[in-house]
C-alpha cells in the first residue's frame, strides 16, 4: 500500500539529512516502522502522512544522536587549540543544559503533536521541510489563507509550551500541566 510513496520519501529525506546513505537508510526504517504497524492489523487512515511522520520523527532522533556527537566532537577539536577551555569543560556537556534542552526540544515536539492533524501537517510542512504556505497549500489541498492559519496555531502552541517550561520548570503532559499546581516555593 505504501511502497509507490519509496521515492518520494527518499527524495525528502535526501533534502533533509544531505546525505544519499542515511536517506536510505532512514526511508528503510521508517517502511519497516509503518510495515510493522500495518501488519499488526490496526487500520492506518493515511498511510502516506503516517510514513512521513515516521520519517520526521526519526531524523528528529538522528539529529539528537549527532547534535550530542557533534557537540562533543566539536569540543575535541576546540580543545587541541585551547587547553584552558578543555579544562573548564563546555557548557553545553553540563547535565543540566543537556537535560534543559532534551526536555525543550521534548516538550516543543509534544506540543506540535497535539496539534489537531490537519494543522500538524500543515505546520510541520512549512516549519520541518521548508514548504512555503502556497505549497503547502496546494500540496495538501486547502487554501494558503487556511495553511496561515494552521501555522499560527501551531507557532502559538510552540510559544505556549515554552512559556509554561519557563514559568513552571518543566512541562508536563498538556492536562496534567492545567490541573497541577507549579512546584516551585515561589
Amino acid at each position: 500500500m505504501v511502497a509507490h510513496y519509496y521515492r518520494e520519501l527518499l527524495r525528502f529525506l535526501q533534502g533533509t539529512v544531505r546525505d544519499r546513505d542515511t536517506a536510505a537508510d532512514l526511508a528503510q526504517e521508517s517502511y519497516a516502522r509503518v510495515l510493522a504497524v500495518q501488519e499488526s492489523g490496526e487500520p492506518i487512515a493515511e498511510p502516506r502522512a503516517l510514513l512521513y511522520r515516521t520519517a520526521r520523527n526519526l531524523v528528529i532522533d538522528q539529529y539528537r544522536r549527532s547534535e550530542v556527537r557533534g557537540t562533543y566532537a566539536a569540543t575535541e577539536s576546540d580543545a587541541a587549540t585551547d587547553a584552558a577551555d578543555w579544562t573548564a569543560g563546555p557548557e553545553a556537556l553540563e547535565p543540566e543544559v543537556a537535560a534543559m534542552s532534551s526536555q525543550t526540544v521534548d516538550a516543543l515536539l509534544a506540543a506540535i503533536g497535539e496539534l489537531p492533524l490537519r494543522c500538524r501537517e500543515a505546520f510541520i510542512l512549512h516549519k520541518f521541510d521548508g514548504l512555503s504556505q502556497a505549497e503547502v497549500a496546494r500540496q495538501m489541498g486547502i487554501s494558503v489563507t487556511m495553511v496561515e492559519r494552521h501555522i499560527k496555531l501551531g507557532m502559538q502552541a510552540c510559544r505556549a509550551r515554552q512559556e509554561q517550561m519557563q514559568g513552571g520548570g518543566t512541562a508536563a503532559p498538556s492536562s496534567a500541566a492545567t490541573a497541577a499546581p507549579p512546584r516551585s516555593g515561589r
